[in-house]
């Protein structure tokens, strides 16, 4: 045959993070690649959803999600965000925080259109850019801390510049936006009258008295702002793909309609075991959470420095930005799986979020991990020679 894949797929690869995933498998390792967040799910949501089953929530739901899980989810944005949205018209439960993105990125964007990211980014934003024809514009941050200028900005702004991409905690580099950086950054999407995705996944993994805003709350923004989150690292179900977008009325019936034609609904039972969640754990649960992070994050990046491996301290999220220039090799991809196969721990190569040259001088890891998990990195990093 001669027939070709689309031209959309000939810019798309697979996934790094999915590939040392796989490496990592094939040689026995210790995954701390893929965030996959093996650590307990609360006993309330797994009973919730097993009961929900046996209850007949079996069937399809309603193309934005069932209203026990809108309703719930519109409630903590008004309590945990400050978000005020009509479940009946501005929340969609989609696919996975993914997914979610994916579905406001095929709504509200058209081939050619730019979009404003920073780096290091998710490689998946870029990815579901690239499937929908708009042009992914990155915005160069500094290590460690991760820091930009308005100018960068402004040196980028186009007149096709349609959108600008938040990831706040941010994935890989753990960057958590101060209140002031989110009002200069609405500032700039007002002057400029551009969408603002933001992507608030690990909204509640925050370290060192920091706090989370939402950027739908401050002046002007509710109207151009997509609020994507959901509960797969909040609640330890990555594999549960329950994701959700807020929006005001008109943008979120276009994510609907583009939500129901790629996933139909999220699974019934699942919705309902999120939803259980969300009613019945107690802030303290989220607090403890944090503490219980920022243990594991410290207890990780004190062995990542003894060994040489310098960090960029994440200020949230679950993920930590390795300087790995001291080992062989010259890409992050030969230097990751350089370590994997001196100590059989797997990162994922810094140019799954990096365009230029940058990436390869670091590795990312994921500290979702069970604790005897973090404790057997810790001693293969210590101990193996490399």
């Amino acid at each position: 045959m001669t027939r070709t894949v689309s031209r959309r797929m000939a810019d798309l690869a697979q996934s790094e993070i999915r590939a040392m995933t796989q490496a990592c498998a094939s040689l026995k390792g210790l995954n701390m690649a893929q965030g996959v967040c093996d650590t307990p799910v609360p006993p309330v949501v797994l009973e919730g959803a097993e009961r929900a089953i046996r209850d007949g929530y079996n069937v399809y739901t309603r193309f934005d999600g069932l209203p026990e899980l809108r309703q719930a989810i519109a409630d903590k944005l008004v309590h945990y965000n400050g978000i005020e949205a009509d479940p009946e018209t501005d929340v969609t439960v989609s696919a996975g925080a993914t997914g979610a993105f994916h579905c406001a990125s095929a709504a509200l964007l058209d081939p050619g259109d730019e979009v404003i990211l920073f780096e290091p980014y998710y490689q998946y934003h870029i990815s579901a850019l690239v499937a929908v024809e708009a042009v992914p514009v990155v915005v160069h941050m500094q290590p460690p801390a991760w820091t930009y200028s308005l100018p960068q900005l402004e040196e980028v702004v186009t007149s096709k510049t349609k959108a600008i991409i938040v990831n706040s905690p941010g994935n890989p580099s753990g960057k958590v936006f101060t209140r002031t950086e989110l009002e200069t950054l609405a500032d700039f999407a007002c002057r400029h009258d551009l969408f603002v995705f933001t992507d608030e996944i690990y909204e509640y993994f925050l370290y060192d008295g920091r706090s989370h805003v939402s950027m739908a709350t401050l002046p002007g923004m509710a109207e151009r702002t997509i609020t994507i989150g959901g509960y797969s690292k909040t609640f330890s179900v990555t594999g549960w793909r329950i994701g959700y977008s807020v929006a005001a009325k008109p943008w979120a019936g276009a994510i609907g309609a583009m939500n129901d034609l790629l996933y139909v609904c999220a699974p019934g039972p699942l919705q309902i075991g999120v939803a259980r969640g969300i009613r019945s754990l107690p802030d303290g649960f989220y607090n403890d959470l944090a503490l219980e992070y920022r243990r594991k994050r410290d207890r990780f990046c004190d062995v990542l420095t003894k060994v040489g491996l310098s960090p960029s301290i994440p200020q949230g999220a679950y993920y930590v930005l390795a300087d790995v220039s001291r080992l062989p090799g010259d890409t992050g991809k030969a230097r990751a799986m350089y370590l994997l196969g001196k100590t059989g721990v797997a990162g994922v190569p810094g140019e799954a979020f990096f365009s230029g040259d940058t990436g390869a001088h670091f590795i990312r890891f994921s500290y979702a991990k069970t604790g005897s998990d973090l404790d057997d990195a810790c001693r293969r990093l210590t101990h193996d020679k490399f």
